[in-house]
């Protein structure tokens, strides 16, 4: 049998259940042993002060204890005179009624010298005694525990050493004349049968009760165990679907505790997962098709020129090349992007002054931007503006970005860079004027082989990963890229770098 979650949760519970409850009832039941015990004790020793008291009456009659020094049955009589109180019921079951009253006076017993009365009609003569009715079941009876002696300390009855529980002087009119001892109870196998039966009833009550409890427990852990794991199974069954590519799998909610949080990570995870295979094969259609079409080109070139329909001359030499710079320029963008994925673009990290490694790059970028019918103007601080960076990986984001401004920015428009530091950041504006870019596209700009229908079509040249490559190397040095719309009609493209602290 394969040991579960479910399964650890109830027999973990179940544990814990039995071991508190057998560790309640255990004390419970000791308690109430060693409790009714001591309870029985003190109900034996008003026993042992009536006791005590029919011997002085006695010893008042007598005047010695030489009626008693030896004679067991002299002590039965005098106990058969009391009212028990230990004894709770009579063996038959019926419940004794106990005196209330002042207990009747001892006959009287003839002094020295003088004969018996003679016996009341109905009673026993005085040398056969009615035997009296046993008063306990346990062999140890009362009159074993019982030790007496007199004032000098002779043993008049009982056994001479016993462990004192009840210790009582016997005084006749204020003098003492003898001591007696009382052995406490140990257990209830001294007490009388009622007293057994009584506590044996208690201890199966509590012994049924903890029963009862632990068969409930046990329901209860497993129907606990039960509905804490009906989560995790659905977490599992969606795991497992995800596990064998079904990525529109989710996770139902079925709980507000961390088995729920845990299953919103489950779905957000399984929303990334889908949402970048869908890029993915976007990415792979898109890559196919930007390869296809310089591919294309080249192979109608070569036929061309195959079948003599074209002459094989600079021109068509020259459209050959362009069309293979094309086609590097892409391979080369991809390389770069899936190395910057893996991790594996390699950065020499040192000191730079921004605004230096700005102006040469933008020096020669203004005969091109010329060229092009545009006015390209920077505005650069005097101040030096330093942080941490890779001075060839933060010219190539500059380039990219006057690159695209270039290539899609209409004859006789302008393209303005500044520099800045404004709150620990380095901050690097490149805008250019119309045509822009709807506002509600702006955020995809970045994203790989993007492009804006109109304006900014495939005719202009480029593979539409220049810009993903700029925000793959910001990022890499711990800055933001983000475009917005420009106030000369364009694109204003922001980039943030922290600076050195």
């Amino acid at each position: 049998m394969r040991l579960t979650i479910a399964r650890k949760i109830a027999l973990a519970v179940i544990a814990i259940v039995i071991l508190c409850v057998g560790t309640m009832a255990w004390v419970a039941s000791s308690n109430l042993k060693r409790g009714f015990v001591a309870y029985l004790n003190e109900l034996q020793v008003q026993d042992f002060d009536q006791l005590r008291e029919l011997l002085e009456d006695r010893y008042r009659a007598e005047g010695n204890f030489d009626w008693l020094r030896g004679q067991p049955r002299a002590l039965g009589e005098l106990l058969n005179r009391i009212t028990p109180r230990s004894q709770l019921f009579e063996p038959d079951g019926d419940a004794r009624r106990p005196h209330r009253g002042r207990r009747p006076p001892p006959p009287p017993h003839p002094g020295p010298g003088r004969e018996p009365p003679p016996p009341e009609e109905g009673q026993p003569p005085p040398d056969r005694p009615a035997e009296p009715p046993p008063r306990r079941n346990d062999p140890m009876d009362f009159a074993q525990r019982v030790s007496i002696t007199d004032a000098q300390g002779r043993k008049l009855i009982g056994p001479p050493d016993i462990q004192v529980g009840a210790e009582r002087a016997i005084k006749v009119d204020g003098v003492v004349v003898g001591h007696m001892r009382l052995m406490p109870l140990r257990e209830t196998g001294g007490a009388d049968a009622s007293a057994t039966v009584f506590l044996r009833e208690q201890l199966q009550s509590i012994l049924l009760m903890s029963a009862v409890l632990i068969a409930l427990a046990i329901l209860a852990a497993i129907w606990l165990a039960r509905h804490l794991l009906r989560p995790v199974a659905a977490l599992r069954d969606v795991t497992a679907r995800l596990a064998l590519g079904e990525l529109s799998a989710r996770a139902p909610l079925l709980s507000r505790d961390e088995v729920a949080e845990l299953a919103l990570h489950v779905n957000a995870m399984a929303e990334a997962l889908e949402e970048s295979e869908r890029q993915r094969r976007k990415m792979l259609a898109d890559v196919s098709h930007e390869l296809r079409t310089p591919l294309t080109v080249i192979r109608g070139e070569i036929e061309a020129l195959l079948d003599g329909i074209r002459q094989a001359d600079a021109n068509a030499l020259q459209s050959l090349h362009a069309e293979v710079l094309r086609l590097n320029k892409l391979v080369d963008d991809l390389h770069q992007l899936t190395m910057a994925d893996a991790g594996d673009l390699h950065y020499h990290w040192h000191e730079l002054n921004l605004g230096e490694l700005l102006r040469p790059t933008l020096e020669r970028y203004q005969p091109r931007a010329q060229k092009c019918g545009l006015d390209l103007s920077w505005s650069l601080p005097s101040a030096p503006v330093v942080l941490q960076g890779d001075a060839g990986r933060l010219q190539q984001v500059v380039t990219n970005l006057l690159e695209n401004s270039l290539r899609y920015t209409d004859k006789g428009g302008q393209i303005v860079v500044a520099l800045s530091s404004v709150g620990g950041h380095a901050e690097i504006m490149v805008e250019d004027s119309a045509p822009g870019v709807p506002s509600e596209v702006l955020g995809s700009i970045f994203e790989r082989l993007y492009r804006v229908d109109g304006a900014r079509t495939r005719e202009r040249g480029g593979s539409g990963l220049g810009l993903a490559i700029c925000k793959a190397l910001v990022e890499a040095h711990g800055g933001s890229i983000a475009a917005a719309p420009s106030v000369l009609g364009g694109v204003k493209i922001v980039v943030r770098l922290p600076l050195k602290t």
